[in-house]
């Protein structure tokens, strides 16, 4: 299969491209620039440069691929309304990367009972509210002929297959740790995210492109862990101390609104059963915390 990935020079979408030669497809990715390019090539990957506001670029290479993969943004409309026109009618699968926190609750820190199941969702809030528009259109798309899916992703850990070799929010959180020799998390550490392996995470994008019902939204989950049980195994892999408590204010000054609320202060309980049940998925690796203590550092 001919498959057209954009953000490809990025950890997800940089994942997914590898995996995706790996397993005998042909693919072309978008990068930004010449550099990237060469770093694309060097894996195998057919570098195409450009970016999610070159109109012309993302119609002609969606029209030209078997499949399109949209790793480089959740949020970007524009490229979305793009991608949706050129496929439409065509039946090809178009696989749009979104994320967890889609259901966040910016509790700075504190614990949730409550859990998410693809089937039942909650209304959005203010923070999250363009972002599931984009994804209620990626799925809305199936009634176009578009063989469309919402890949939901939790809290992602373990190193790219990629070039780009970090996820987004455990990394933020050991940079944190080495810099001041304190580990810290938001609040008092005790929110919880549900969370994947990349590994896991591209196996799942694999069995989409050949399985996905059109229309179909997926949480993307192994297992769940508290903040401060991986502040603490981050602690123990680096040798230092307890891990603290850190005011909200402190947090966002260190990381900025969005990680600080949504990507580290928030819970995000979620079940996925679309992706077992509908694709066969069995994930491999299910500890974080196991993985932060014995491969992280």
């Amino acid at each position: 299969m001919n498959v057209f990935v954009t953000g490809a020079a990025g950890f997800i979408g940089g994942s997914i491209a590898t995996g995706l030669v790996k397993a005998g497809h042909s693919v072309t990715g978008l990068v930004r620039s010449a550099e990237q390019a060469a770093e694309m090539t060097a894996l195998g990957i057919t570098p195409v440069v450009g970016s999610l506001d070159d109109s012309a670029v993302l119609t002609e290479q969606a029209k030209k691929a078997d499949a399109v993969i949209n790793a480089a943004s959740s949020d970007h409309r524009g490229a979305i309304e793009t991608l949706l026109a050129a496929l439409r009618g065509s039946n090809k699968p178009l696989l749009h990367t979104s994320g967890s926190s889609i259901v966040g609750d910016a509790s700075g820190g504190k614990s949730s009972e409550v859990v998410y199941f693809e089937d039942n969702l909650p209304e959005p809030s203010v923070d999250k509210a363009a972002r599931v528009a984009i994804d209620n259109l990626i799925l809305a798309a199936a009634k176009d002929g578009v063989n469309s899916a919402v890949i939901c992703n939790t809290l992602i850990y373990g190193h790219s297959l990629g070039v780009k070799r970090d996820s987004v929010q455990l990394p933020r959180l050991l940079k944190q740790a080495r810099k001041s020799a304190v580990v810290r998390h938001v609040g008092p550490g005790q929110n919880i995210w549900s969370n994947v392996h990349i590994e896991d995470v591209v196996a799942l994008y694999l069995l989409a492109l050949e399985k996905n019902i059109p229309g179909t939204f997926y949480f993307v989950e192994s297992s769940e862990a508290s903040f401060i049980d991986m502040t603490t195994a981050i602690a123990q892999a680096l040798g230092l101390g307890q891990p603290q408590d850190w005011s909200l204010a402190d947090a966002e000054a260190e990381w900025g609104y969005e990680m600080a609320n949504y990507g580290l202060g928030s819970n995000s309980r979620v079940r996925g059963k679309h992706a077992r049940e509908l694709l066969g998925w069995v994930p491999k690796r299910t500890s974080v915390v196991e993985w932060i203590r014995n491969e992280m550092v």
